[in-house]
């Protein structure tokens, strides 16, 4: 039977999914290879970075997620960094440490903890905090208080 819609047919129909499938499965296996040499190149990276990191006392100004071109840093670390990379928001504090006031990248586990407008103690690799110590006692995680559900609609005064 020949219908005047019909293009391909069962078989063809078949065909371009097997080809379709066969397609994806060339991109997840490319993918996977991309992805551990990636993998490894940051691991690699990491290693450079924990050796080099050293323990600096700092007094934490403020912290923000800003795009990389809005946060201040030296024009090396534009120029260093990626096309693709310069357009995204990344964790920026700003910090005393000892007489100057500086601009750090930060690693995003580790921006939740810093506290606003305290010492702590940061492990610092060049521009980028790593890890950060209280100075008095430990850092605790603040936590927004959830509102409930009336809260929500009544006008604060």
């Amino acid at each position: 039977m020949n219908y005047p819609g019909l293009v391909f047919g069962i078989n063809g129909v078949l065909l371009a999914f097997l080809i379709v499938l066969a397609v994806v499965l060339v991109l997840m296996v490319v993918l996977y290879f991309v992805g551990r040499k990636m993998q490894k190149k940051n691991d690699e990276v990491m290693k450079e970075m924990q050796a080099s990191a050293q323990m600096v006392s700092a007094l934490i100004i403020d912290k923000k997620r800003m795009k990389l071109k809005d946060a201040g840093f030296p024009a090396i670390v534009m120029e260093s960094t990626p096309k693709y990379a310069r357009r995204a928001k990344v964790a920026v504090v700003k910090a005393k440490i000892g007489p100057q006031v500086r601009s750090l990248m930060c690693d995003e586990k580790v921006f939740d903890l810093i506290p606003v407008k305290k010492e702590a103690k940061l492990k610092l690799s060049g521009i980028y905090i790593m890890d950060v110590k209280g100075v008095r006692g430990p850092i605790v995680k603040e936590t927004p208080k959830k509102k409930g559900l009336f809260s929500r609609f009544k006008k604060d005064k």
